[in-house]
């Protein structure tokens, strides 16, 4: 196999990936948004780009949300580099998805901070599963005196 230059590999992971891939500057403005993050939240990276993350939480969460971004841009650290996480997100209309995520602090060429990239997945179907089986089991223990 011939080599691949390593620019060309990241643009095709980027546009091909299904999942959806982003990134927010130091003020969480969006300033990447691929085609995984079209098909999972319903905006066009048109749309996205140069919007507020905003876009994405539930209004509920935002205040939280704000509160340690802006920790995390000043610190320059965050307990949330390693794992999957797991949150809900807002879907262009207006439903609530549940996404799982990993998050990258991302820095330039001086070290300095410059945002964080995620690539996130919806899991809504998976956790929609997990919630029936749930139910049907309390009620196998109800019925069974368990």
């Amino acid at each position: 196999m011939e080599d691949v230059p390593l620019d060309n590999l990241c643009r095709q992971l980027l546009a091909l990936s299904p999942d959806a891939i982003l990134f927010a500057d130091r003020e969480g403005i969006i300033r990447l948004w691929n085609k995984g993050a079209e098909m999972t939240f319903g905006f066009t990276r048109s749309e996205a780009i140069g919007q507020s993350l905003d876009l994405i939480i539930p209004e509920r969460l935002r205040a939280v949300h704000w509160e340690g971004y802006r920790r995390v841009m000043s610190s320059g650290e965050t307990r949330y580099g390693k794992g999957l996480l797991s949150v809900p997100a807002l879907h262009r209309d207006g439903h609530q998805l549940s996404c799982e995520f990993s998050i990258v602090m991302l820095r330039d060429e001086t070290g300095r901070l410059i945002g964080i990239g995620s690539i996130m997945r919806d899991v809504t179907g998976q956790r929609d599963r997990e919630k029936a089986l749930r139910e049907e089991i309390t009620t196998l223990r109800a019925a069974i005196g368990g």
